[in-house]
């Protein structure tokens, strides 16, 4: 009898991952939309951050409270950082056109997400980008 309240609770919780797992989905689905991105470009960088437990847990946590929790890093960079890097990199752009993330909040969070996911594969390429790119006008 005990067995069977094991594998009861286990489904259930199994149920309720799945559950949240589909509306983090469909948040970052929506997100995609609102920053004029395709569902394919949505679907890929789920399954990137989906990959991820630190990511994954990042992006819970944005989903409940709109702030990052910054718990997790790739070599020394939280969210926050790659995001203060964007933000600051695409400045340089302020004379191109609307299409730039620069008034793009969902953009910008993606982009940070984006990063960190290719961060964890490579970080190399990205740490030497926001060490030389600080989008600061130098005379």
């Amino acid at each position: 009898m005990e067995e069977k309240n094991r594998t009861e609770m286990q489904i259930e919780e199994d149920n309720l991952l799945e559950q949240a797992l589909a509306a983090l989905r469909q948040f970052l689905l929506n997100l995609a939309g609102q920053a004029g991105e395709s569902q394919e470009y949505g679907e890929k960088l789920w399954q990137g951050i989906k990959a991820s437990e630190g990511l994954l847990q990042e992006f819970s946590y944005y989903h409940d409270y709109g702030r990052f929790l910054c718990k997790y890093n790739v070599a020394g960079y939280t969210l926050a950082d790659v995001l203060v890097w964007q933000v600051d990199h695409f400045k340089l752009y302020m004379d191109r056109p609307d299409e730039m993330n620069r008034y793009r909040q969902q953009r910008l969070l993606l982009a940070a997400f984006e990063t960190m996911v290719g961060m964890e594969k490579d970080p190399a390429p990205y740490v030497e980008k926001m060490r030389g790119e600080t989008g600061t006008d130098i005379i």
